[in-house]
């Protein structure tokens, strides 16, 4: 999904951008914009803050009043479809302006985002030892693309959001390709997958809604504009809605594993945002580039991954995206303000 309070400030960003060098640009825009209190800053911060709130409430909701969403599993793919709708929305051709610049940076974060999350994935399960459904919900979660808030958590980290909406824009054009295979790879042991079927579905719910957007954007700019801000939130409601599906699905099972869950996700978040940090680091691409790096490495698209959960296994599979959703913008939310902080302080 497209990070909620995304499409105003990516939008302001990618447009504002002067400073010459590539390296510098996205974090020279953050840098400034990070601790001012202009309507962009004060967006991002209102949106980081209330996602997690908003995602939290409806999961509470879902399982309180589980009946409340009975048969609402079939929709579910419909509703991504619109996160991504949004997301296309929001985007402009200078979001692949920065793969063209810097193809090598962009290619390490997408090695790194393919590579780390996924095995991740595969290690917790086998680690805290998880039954199959709930195995392959935590492998696909990090066989997703990036997603979220990356690119808002990015900007309040005084990072590289050039960087950010570069890897984030092609790993979800490229999840067709490589998320089917993987969840082949990784949870094939644990449940039968069909990738083909998943390509299917991520074409269908991902591609064509992101590539409608674009469309839409590049025929009808000036009115697409006037609703730029409305649409963050359109995505977090939408989101919010798969959570109470995907929960109120497996209400019963939560009470038995809900804990386990937590462990497996915390650890996958905690570990993705070190690891795509240290990534940054051992390349030596310079602090803004790191703190990109490890928002795009442990933040998830975890929408796609409750979708396509939900279709090829079951809602319990789904169970690991929903707490994903809700847990990642919290920490990343935290991580960035620590971020920040330790920035102004080094700066």
């Amino acid at each position: 999904m497209r990070r909620p309070g995304a499409g105003t400030l990516h939008h302001r960003v990618q447009t504002e951008q002067t400073t010459p060098d590539p390296e510098a640009a996205g974090a020279a825009e953050a840098g400034r914009d990070a601790g001012s209190t202009d309507p962009a800053g004060r967006a991002a911060r209102r949106a980081v803050t209330v996602f997690p709130v908003l995602v939290l409430a409806a999961g509470a909701l879902g399982l309180l009043v589980p009946g409340a969403f009975e048969g609402w599993g079939t929709n579910v793919p419909y509703l991504l479809g619109v996160v991504m709708f949004c997301m296309g929305l929001t985007m402009t051709p200078l979001d692949f302006q920065g793969v063209v610049k810097r193809p090598w940076v962009v290619a390490l974060g997408l090695v790194a985002h393919y590579v780390i999350m996924p095995g991740l994935g595969w290690l917790i399960a086998h680690a805290l030892d998880l039954s199959p459904q709930l195995a392959a919900g935590v492998i696909l979660v990090g066989c997703a693309p990036s997603g979220t808030a990356s690119n808002v958590v990015t900007y309040l980290a005084r990072g590289d959001v050039a960087l950010s909406v570069s890897v984030a824009t092609v790993s979800t054009v490229l999840a067709p390709l490589v998320t089917p295979p993987l969840t082949l790879l990784l949870a094939g042991e644990f449940l039968p997958v069909d990738a083909g079927s998943m390509v299917t579905d991520i074409l269908k719910t991902v591609l064509l809604p992101v590539a409608a957007g674009l469309v839409v954007r590049l025929c009808f700019g000036s009115y697409v504009d006037r609703v730029l801000g409305a649409l963050p939130w359109l995505s977090a409601a939408t989101v919010a809605v798969i959570v109470a599906v995907v929960v109120a699905g497996s209400a019963e099972a939560i009470k038995s594993a809900a804990a386990l869950v937590l462990v497996a996700v915390v650890l996958h978040n905690g570990l993705g945002l070190a690891l795509g940090y240290g990534a940054g680091k051992l390349a030596r691409l310079g602090a803004p580039a790191s703190r990109a790096m490890a928002f795009e490495v442990g933040m998830q698209n975890s929408g796609l991954a409750a979708s396509l959960a939900t279709a090829h296994f079951s809602p319990l599979a789904a169970l690991p995206a929903a707490v994903f959703s809700v847990w990642h913008n919290v920490s990343g939310a935290v991580v960035a303000a620590w971020m920040s902080y330790r920035s102004r302080r080094e700066g």
